[in-house]
Order: structure tokens, then sequence, then C-alpha cells
């Protein structure tokens, strides 16, 4: 048993110091995900504190056998899908958060050197992180989960509750609409699967 499964038992036992435990290895990755399905930090914070919450009153149904980030980023994302339907988001530019320092660190290649490479690469995130707010919230939920938190197909499709054709059929769309909204514009961002750890766009 490794360190996180022993804070996952710890945790179902009621150990609220073990699930602190989990809530400060995971909330980067909780958060980033909440931010790129809702685009707003303010939204991002309150839907990663919901999916904690509801993270902890279920805990007592979780498998130890499946895992603990996938389950967890699957409620986080359930969450997100539920959030964007019920209040019908419209378009968020990033435009519009303003140059506030509390603003999620857009990723940049840690490994460049370049300042003018490391501005092309920002405005490519950027140009995805505008695009990804006018997918479908279930499309946006299945290509984040996929090139950000490297889920196969048949993990989307158990979280999302999909079939796995349904998945592949979503995957396929949503990338087709980005590749087709960023025709126009600055060169199409990579789709690169990015670890879950990645800071915000």
């Amino acid at each position: 048993m490794n360190e996180e499964q022993t804070w996952v038992f710890q945790a179902q036992q009621g150990n609220d110091e073990a699930f602190t435990r989990l809530v400060e290895h995971y909330q980067t990755p909780v958060y980033n995900l909440c931010y790129r399905m809702l685009g707003e930090p303010e939204y991002a914070e309150d839907a990663a504190q919901e999916s904690f919450l509801r993270a902890y009153q279920n805990l007592g149904r979780f498998d130890r056998q499946r895992s603990f980030a996938t389950w967890l980023l699957s409620i986080a994302a359930h969450y997100c899908i539920d959030r964007l339907r019920r209040r019908k988001f419209g378009f968020i530019s990033i435009d519009e958060e303003g140059d506030d320092d509390d603003r999620p660190v857009e990723f940049a290649d840690a490994t460049a050197i370049n300042p003018e490479y490391e501005a092309e690469r920002r405005e490519e995130q950027q140009a995805l992180h505008r695009v990804l707010q006018k997918l479908d919230a279930t499309d946006r939920a299945a290509l984040v989960l996929r090139y950000w938190y490297d889920f196969s197909e048949i993990e989307i499709a158990e979280s999302l509750r999909l079939t796995v054709p349904a998945v592949k059929s979503r995957l396929h769309r949503a990338r087709r609409e980005v590749a087709r909204r960023l025709e126009a514009g600055a060169p199409e961002p990579h789709l690169e699967r990015m670890p879950y750890g990645t800071p915000a766009l």
C-alpha cells in the first residue's frame, strides 16, 4: 500500500487529517480541471471546493481498487458539466479577467529560454483556452480528461457515463471544432497529453 492508498484508507475510517492530505495533494489538478471547464478563476475555486466536499461525502463508496485520481477528477468534471448546463455560461474571454496577480499561471514550456518562443506559446495556450469555452460541456470534459489528464477512452466513458464509441465520436468532434476555430488565428496549439499537475492555462 503506497502513501496515497494509506491516506484514502485512513480517510475512509474517518481520519480527517488523511483527507486533508489528499486535498493538498490534488488541489492543483482539481482546480486546473475546473478552470479549463468553467473559464473563470472564481468559478473554478468554488467548483474545486464543491468537488472535494462531494468526494468527502461519498468517500465511503469509493472502491480502493480504482484510481483515486480518476474518481476525484470525474467528480469535478461532472460538477462542472452540471454547472455549465444549469447556468448556461456564455463565452468568457480571457482578456476580461484582467491582470490580477491571482490569475492562474499560463502553461509554458519549462525548457524554453527564448522569450519570443515563450510569448508565442502563451498566445497559443490563451487561444486554446478561449476555444475550450466554446465547446459543448461534455465534449470539453472529454477533451480535457484525455489530453491534460491522460484518461483512457474507457476511463472517460466510465467517468462521463458514456459508451466508448460515444467518447471517440466526441473527441473527434471536439478536435475538429478546435482546429476549425483556430484556423483563422494563431497556429494550432498541440493537444499533447499533459500531466494532471500542469498549471492552468
